[in-house]
């Protein structure tokens, strides 16, 4: 009971909202706790991140080669997915043809390039020089084809308790036009678009480490990446690199990671140039519609 009464009261909060807003988290003497938008006696401020950490720094990597005559610099993509990459160095002395300007490429998914060969002007002192590797998920050359995309679960109605440009919490640039929709935990999430699962994480328990909790991340074939957050641990049914449908199971819904509680986090992203953002999309039928049953088994 206490627990309903905190997402009430939350989602409650959220959904009315229209301005900044601070939020505040009270515990009342029975333990109760809810979050307001009035400073209480002994409440705190309630901070969100909808900071989402994906650990593709082991995935993407500078390697170099040291041989005779110099070394060579490559990096290898492991990932399913297309990586947009740049490469400078900084520092730089006693290389001959030095590099002044950085290298871009775009590196494909699961693959590995050779970007230089660095050789010294004098043999006989050492080569310096500071690499700086920056790189992005996706592949910034490709046009989004589509905008419009089929509820990503089964069931309902249910309810948007945050739109795009939040004040709450939907305010940057990887996540401003995402929306929250208040669910029952373990309601199936399907995909909304056909597409390569790049990554996954499925061990989140609770509040856990990464604010985004549980989710998974389809690559489209436009480029585009559609990514489902706050999953129910050990719910994640698909793989990286394995291709799914439009309605294909993907996990069911939970409360992991900086969750206010239950719901599905669902965002639509694109790497713009080195930098992965949200961008803008609708679904093809209201949330709050008949349940939503048309696509796709387990």
């Amino acid at each position: 009971m206490y627990k309903k009464i905190l997402i009430i009261s939350l989602f409650t909060l959220l959904s009315g909202q229209s301005h900044a807003l601070t939020v505040y988290k009270y515990t009342d003497a029975n333990g109760v706790v809810t979050y307001t938008d009035k400073a209480k006696a002994g409440a705190k401020i309630f901070v969100f991140s909808d900071r989402m950490i994906e650990h593709i720094e082991n995935e993407v990597k500078l390697e170099t080669h040291k041989h005779a005559a110099g070394e060579t610099l490559l990096v290898r993509n492991d990932l399913y997915g297309p990586v947009e990459i740049e490469l400078s160095l900084e520092k730089q002395s006693n290389l001959a043809g030095e590099s002044k300007k950085p290298i871009r490429w775009v590196l494909p998914p699961r693959s590995k390039i050779r970007l230089l060969t660095l050789a010294p002007k004098d043999a006989s002192k050492p080569m310096q020089y500071k690499p700086k590797l920056r790189y992005a998920l996706g592949d910034p050359r490709l046009i989004p084809t589509s905008s419009e995309y089929p509820l990503p679960w089964r069931g309902g109605p249910f309810r948007l308790t945050q739109g795009a440009n939040g004040k709450y919490s939907h305010f940057t640039p990887k996540g401003r036009y995402a929306l929250d929709i208040a669910m029952p935990e373990g309601t199936p999430i399907v995909a909304a678009r056909s597409g390569v699962i790049v990554k996954t994480e499925n061990q989140q328990t609770g509040r856990g480490e990464n604010p985004a909790g549980n989710f998974v991340r389809v690559l489209h074939d436009d480029g585009t990446m559609g990514v489902y957050l706050h999953l129910q641990k050990g719910s994640v049914s698909v793989k990286e690199g394995q291709r799914v449908d439009v309605g294909s199971y993907l996990a069911r819904s939970g409360n992991t990671g900086n969750s206010t509680g239950p719901h599905l986090h669902f965002v639509v992203q694109r790497n713009v140039g080195l930098a992965v953002e949200s961008i803008p999309f609708d679904f093809n039928q209201p949330i709050d519609s008949l349940p939503n049953f048309a696509v796709g088994g387990e």
